[in-house]
């Protein structure tokens, strides 16, 4: 397996366990029944790193949709080429690192890692574009 296929894959990972934490916090602050309960406005509300949380959770999948096709077509187009695994090892520690600082409330840091994230996805397009 490739780097790129193996950090493709613990992105993929990442995103489909990276609600657990807000969730259980849910539970804590709801109850177990409260947590499983429909959307209600007057809810008590959740812990404020639970919250920030959420919304990392929400950005990372946002930037998935961009980095995954990305992702497929260099595997496809690109097997032997060894800069879009740097590119994803890259994006998937900044996106990890952008969850942890988001949770922690620290907001600089947050845009800068994210935007590390982001130059990566360019990086790979602009690589399978043949620019770099």
């Amino acid at each position: 397996m490739t780097q790129l296929e193996t950090y493709t894959i613990l992105a993929a990972l990442w995103l489909a366990v990276a609600w657990l934490p807000y969730i259980l916090d849910r539970i804590m602050v709801r109850g177990l029944f409260g947590a499983m309960a429909n959307y209600d406005p007057n809810a008590t509300p959740q812990s404020g790193w639970a919250q920030r949380a959420m919304r990392a959770h929400k950005v990372a999948v946002e930037a998935f949709t961009a980095f995954a096709p990305l992702a497929v077509m260099a595997m496809l187009l690109a097997p032997d080429d060894t800069y879009p695994g740097l590119l994803a090892m890259t994006w998937f520690y900044a996106m990890i690192a952008h969850y942890v600082i988001y949770c922690l409330g620290i907001p600089v840091l947050r845009t800068l890692v994210f935007t590390l994230a982001v130059a990566s996805t360019v990086a790979l397009a602009l690589r399978l574009l043949g620019v770099i």
